[in-house]
């Protein structure tokens, strides 16, 4: 357990999460498209540190603790809607368990971030209770939520934010 906590690997993922989480959070305080362009390089890192973490099963019998309350999860919806305006709304091909349909839907970069916002901040403060157990499930159960869900979300936010950004850089 305690090799696996204090990984280089899994440190190397808890610190992207965490910074992801403070940008989604201070998104406020930024421009559009400074934001935008940040997100666009530590989405990637997010992505990838998560692949490479070392399958691992959780530790503690219970239910690992939750720590992002509704309130939380609203002020990051909120403020990315509000940062992103009218390009928060994209087209998306609905995947249901990897299988593609021809249906399209509008998804929501703002709700998408959100939800992985939720995943990776519940990591970020299971890591900041310090007692290794909570840390070690922390991880496992953040990175099983990545390959159920969030991982599609950060490739579809990709997709939505290149979609609009200024291919000038």
């Amino acid at each position: 357990m305690k090799k696996f906590v204090y990984d280089e690997a899994t440190i190397a993922f808890v610190t992207a999460a965490a910074q992801a989480c403070l940008l989604i959070e201070k998104s406020s305080e930024h421009e559009r498209g400074e934001w935008r362009e940040q997100m666009l390089r530590l989405l990637p890192v997010l992505y990838l540190r998560a692949r490479l973490l070392d399958q691992e099963e959780e530790m503690a019998d219970e239910e690992p603790q939750r720590f992002v309350t509704e309130e939380d999860y609203n002020y990051a919806l909120v403020g990315i809607r509000e940062l992103m305006g009218s390009d928060d709304a994209y087209l998306d091909v609905f995947v249901d368990q990897g299988v593609y349909t021809d249906e399209v839907q509008t998804a929501y970069i703002s709700e998408q971030l959100a939800d992985i916002y939720q995943e990776l901040k519940d990591l970020a403060a299971g890591f900041q209770t310090g007692d290794e157990t909570v840390m070690h499930d922390a991880v496992v159960v953040c990175r099983e939520a990545f390959k159920e869900h969030w991982g599609q979300k950060v490739l579809a936010v990709m997709r939505a934010l290149h979609a609009i950004s200024d291919t000038s850089y």
